[in-house]
């Protein structure tokens, strides 16, 4: 991959992720839809972006869209949108109930096969819990959850990496404190970190861990992920990011991204409409000032998704302070 990848007059910039030879677009299209299901739709909706010039998207075995995904591979690479697959990142997670280390290679073996990949550019554990193996239903009964072997996990995850199979191997959902388990013992560290953040929950703790780690965070819901189960309109309604917007004659979602990206993370939005996946990559010509900045680091802070689905009575994760080690 370029420095950029170009795109008309735009050209999306993109970074080194470490203990890899692969550079991440700062800029991806996500594909989990709510409910998880995937289609025709979401074919269609990547083939746009293709066209746009997205070079990154974000799928999980979870959401059902690894096939779609393929889908429109082969046909951007059959119908020239693409020259070759090099073009392309494409990440995609383990889930927990594959989350065992037995289950990890052939986990992504299956991934591969639904994406008609022979590999993928990231591949990342999902959330830091493991469940019973064989299930793949949202949200896990609560009996099935089971404690995570970190360190077993972690090196099917590296197995994974050395068979060629992806070209770097992350988390997500991860706080410092996990992370520095599986640092503990990684021959091949983290390449990058998925995790919620926008200008509402800003993950600076975490930000700065994985910043002196070398681990590339990646934003999911850069937006509020309004429309999911667990999203809210609180970022997009924020007076601060419209006040922003109004004066700089910007959305506030181009201001979101263009935020996160000034804090150099890397953004995971998921949009499928045309326009909406237009304006969300005119955000590289432009600059928030100083004073922006602060205005938007001083907006009180609080966690959107606070994993509720995760926690279970009976363990191994009992309280949303377990799920991340007090970060919330």
């Amino acid at each position: 991959m370029d420095q950029g990848s170009e795109m008309g007059s735009v050209s999306i910039p993109d970074v080194p992720l470490k203990s890899s030879n692969r550079r991440m677009p700062v800029l991806g299209l996500g594909t989990a839809a709510s409910p998880f299901s995937g289609s025709e739709t979401t074919k269609l909706a990547i083939l746009e972006a293709m066209k746009l010039g997205y070079r990154h998207f974000d799928t999980a075995t979870l959401y059902q869209t690894e096939q779609p995904l393929g889908d429109a591979i082969a046909e951007a690479l059959s119908t020239g949108i693409i020259k070759s697959r090099d073009e392309l990142f494409i990440a995609s997670k383990l889930w927990c109930s594959d989350a065992h280390r037995e289950l990890v290679v052939p986990a992504l073996q299956k991934s591969l096969e639904n994406l008609q990949l022979e590999y993928i550019d990231l591949y990342v554990i999902h959330w830091p819990v493991s469940s019973k193996p064989g299930s793949y239903e949202f949200p896990i009964k609560k009996e099935d959850f089971l404690p995570m072997d970190f360190k077993s996990v972690w090196e099917a995850m590296e197995e994974c990496q050395n068979l060629g199979y992806t070209k770097a191997i992350g988390v997500s959902n991860f706080s410092c404190k996990k992370l520095g388990d599986i640092l503990a013992t990684a021959k091949i560290p983290p390449a990058a970190n998925q995790v919620e953040m926008n200008p509402l929950w800003q993950q600076n703790k975490l930000r700065e861990f994985c910043k002196a780690k070398d681990i590339q965070l990646a934003a999911y819901a850069p937006l509020g992920a309004r429309g999911t189960i667990w999203g809210s309109n609180r970022v997009m309604e924020c007076e601060v990011l419209k006040e922003i917007a109004e004066a700089k004659g910007k959305t506030v979602a181009q201001v979101c991204l263009r935020w996160a990206y000034e804090q150099g993370v890397c953004v995971v939005v998921k949009s499928f409409n045309k326009e909406r996946m237009k304006e969300n990559l005119d955000i590289f010509n432009w600059e928030l000032t100083d004073e922006e900045t602060k205005k938007i680091s001083d907006i009180p802070q609080s966690r959107g998704c606070l994993g509720e689905d995760y926690i279970s009575a009976n363990g191994p994760i009992k309280t949303i302070e377990e799920l991340w080690d007090g970060e919330i």
